[in-house]
């Protein structure tokens, strides 16, 4: 959602294709439990045309100092109110479902950067495996398309390796 400086109708005549929406920051605040019994995005925000939505991987990512990451998913901290929170694959799907986004993305995990090869490997992997387990937890795809995205890091291998994986899992879409 646009925080207030730029309304559904400036979009338009921005001539905006697809609207980005933040599912960490919309999970938080206002819910997407709210959002979901309001309608969805579309009708929260007032907008028609295409929504995408991001995994909240890269949120994650931002919360270094507040987050743990497991092979089930990433526990982490609200940095305003120091709630505890935890997002899996499935927990993404759930909540992005909920938002009623047009196009949704796998949960991933976003390394930095300059980071290890080991790491970044192991990151990738992991990546991997979740984009497996968002795919088997995605219902809703007749209304919305789940893109795999391709990590690596800076290593060219470890994003052709990724990018082969996730192209095997067949997803509509892929963000590079």
């Amino acid at each position: 959602a646009i925080k207030g400086a730029v309304s559904a109708h400036d979009l338009k005549d921005l001539k905006c294709q697809v609207e980005l929406s933040n599912t960490y920051h919309l999970h938080i605040r206002p819910g997407d439990k709210l959002i979901y019994e309001m309608g969805g995005l579309h009708k929260f925000m007032a907008w028609d045309g295409p929504i995408l939505t991001d995994s909240g991987g890269f949120q994650v990512f931002s919360l270094a100092k507040l987050r743990k990451i497991t092979a089930d998913g990433v526990h982490f901290q609200d940095p305003k109110n120091g709630s505890k929170h935890f997002i899996s694959p499935e927990i993404s799907m759930k909540i992005q479902e909920d938002l009623g986004a047009d196009i949704i993305m796998a949960f991933d995990e976003c390394v930095e950067y300059p980071a290890t090869y080991e790491y970044t490997k192991q990151s990738m992997e992991r990546t991997t495996r979740w984009a497996a387990r968002c795919k088997e937890a995605h219902k809703n795809t007749e209304k919305q398309g789940l893109f795999g995205i391709v990590q690596g890091g800076m290593y060219k291998d470890l994003r052709e390796i990724s990018a082969k994986d996730l192209v095997e899992m067949d997803f509509p879409g892929y963000a590079v």
